[in-house]
């Protein structure tokens, strides 16, 4: 039997509370556990103590058993220093998709090119008035 450490919710709505259990992995989360290790209120302060209660030692027990912790509860574990997690690093993860990329080089070639005709727009009238000034030479010579 596949074990987890997992949460599992109760509360009302837009009011969670969970509880941490030792669970069959096939069982529905909210469903049939084989021991609860503690509580876990996200609506406290991340600073008060009730936040989250874990019995360490039963954790301890269970992973010795096998049962295997989720993201979350793997961080609580470390918390608490039961057990060690490895720090994660996903540097894509903040990197735009491709549909994102394409749209900013378009917008790149479209702002590079109304800069480039407000300069030629710039450049004109006064190579226009260059023009005549120059006519009006050839015809006084």
């Amino acid at each position: 039997m596949a074990l987890s450490i997992r949460l599992s919710r109760g509360g009302s709505k837009k009011r969670p509370y969970y509880r941490i259990v030792v669970a069959d992995a096939r069982s529905p989360r909210d469903g049939k556990f084989i021991e609860k290790l503690g509580n876990y209120n996200p609506l406290l302060a991340k600073d008060d103590e009730k936040r989250i209660v874990l019995d360490g030692e039963r954790a301890k027990h269970w992973l010795a058993m096998g049962a295997q912790p989720t993201d979350r509860v793997a961080r609580f574990l470390d918390a608490a220093g039961v057990k060690e997690r490895a720090a994660r690093s996903n540097p894509k993860k903040a990197e735009p998709g491709e549909k994102a990329k394409e749209r900013a080089e378009e917008r790149a070639e479209k702002q590079k090119a109304a800069e480039e005709a407000a300069a030629e727009k710039a450049n004109a009238p006064a190579a226009e008035a260059e023009a005549p000034a120059a006519e009006a030479e050839a015809t006084a010579e």
